[in-house]
């Protein structure tokens, strides 16, 4: 991680994180990776947490800072209701990011913001966010969230690998690749609802759902800050969803092109929702994802969009 200098930090996350009275438990993505550093007016730089084993910046990181420095520069008054990101570059990870807002206007009851963050002088992302005052409306409806059992009746992540890692028949090479998951730092919690088939033998839906949250804890904040985050977590592990239908492949090149989400309801980031993810097209060397993130008490709070590159290779059944 790059040295921080002086420079004041994002209204959003300073005022937050003062107020929280369990330091030890404060979540990584308010304390580093949504805290960004204010360099000018509508000016910030953001560094790295977790890095992926792609060695190119985590993009929801990058539309989670973007969205940090877009909703420093709105009222109090103001929530993000949508965003729309385009990644041109791939973000390298040793150097960091700078965020240049531009105030793109500014109405009576909602305001819009084009941020773009900047590498080596050139654009990585391209982002625009859109705020609006809330406003009751006697107009409202939402589908109804999938029925699924409870966060505490499922197991997360890494204790499904240590149930694999278990077997002593377990091939080294699918040992070491569970083990390089255990080691990543991933600052979000995540219970599969149907746990996968990390030897993908079977052809699947292009469908899944589990839980996630931040990890740690953040509070009821700001309503910005857990918009800001929820954006950083609606990323992972979301275009692999339109690779569960070809078992006989391995993705030899993944990487969002844009990301849209839509922010309908309140809610806290470090509170388990579940994330019902699916991928109703695919081709052409692209894949497109859409997912839904509900409340447990069965809102739903945001949807997200997404298209990415996959290009694949085939993989003999000796292999898999």
């Amino acid at each position: 991680m790059a040295e921080r200098g002086s420079e004041p930090r994002v209204d959003i996350v300073v005022n937050h994180v003062s107020k929280t009275s369990e330091a030890d438990l404060r979540s990584v993505l308010v304390t580093s990776v949504l805290n960004l550093d204010k360099l000018d007016t509508d000016l910030y730089r953001g560094t790295h947490h977790w890095i992926p084993s792609t060695k190119r910046l985590f993009g929801g990181q990058i539309v989670g800072q973007a969205l940090v420095a877009a909703a420093n520069s709105v009222g109090e008054h103001l929530y993000a209701h949508s965003l729309h990101c385009y990644f041109v570059r791939a973000g390298d990870p040793k150097v960091p990011v700078l965020y240049q807002v531009e105030r793109t206007r500014d109405g009576r009851s909602f305001c819009v913001r084009s941020v773009k963050a900047i590498q080596h002088g050139q654009p990585i992302l391209i982002c625009q966010a859109s705020f609006h005052m809330q406003q009751p409306s006697p107009l409202e409806h939402q589908f109804t969230m999938p029925s699924v059992p409870p966060p505490d009746a499922l197991l997360t992540i890494e204790e499904l690998i240590q149930h694999y890692l278990s077997d002593p028949n377990l091939a080294d090479n699918t040992r070491q690749g569970l083990n390089k998951i255990l080691a990543d730092e991933v600052p979000i919690e995540i219970k599969p609802v149907n746990p996968p088939d990390f030897y993908r033998r079977v052809a699947m839906e292009p469908k899944k759902l589990f839980w996630v949250r931040a990890r740690g804890h953040i509070g009821p904040g700001d309503m910005k800050l857990h918009c800001c985050v929820a954006a950083y977590v609606s990323d992972y592990s979301f275009l692999g969803t339109a690779l569960l239908p070809y078992p006989n492949h391995r993705a030899q090149f993944l990487a969002s092109l844009d990301h849209t989400m839509w922010f309908h309801s309140t809610f806290r980031a470090d509170e388990w929702m579940l994330y019902e993810c699916e991928s109703p097209w695919s081709g052409g060397s692209r894949g497109f994802v859409q997912g839904r993130l509900w409340r447990q008490d069965g809102v739903l709070a945001a949807s997200c969009a997404q298209e990415g590159v996959i290009r694949v290779k085939a993989v003999s059944q000796s292999k898999l």
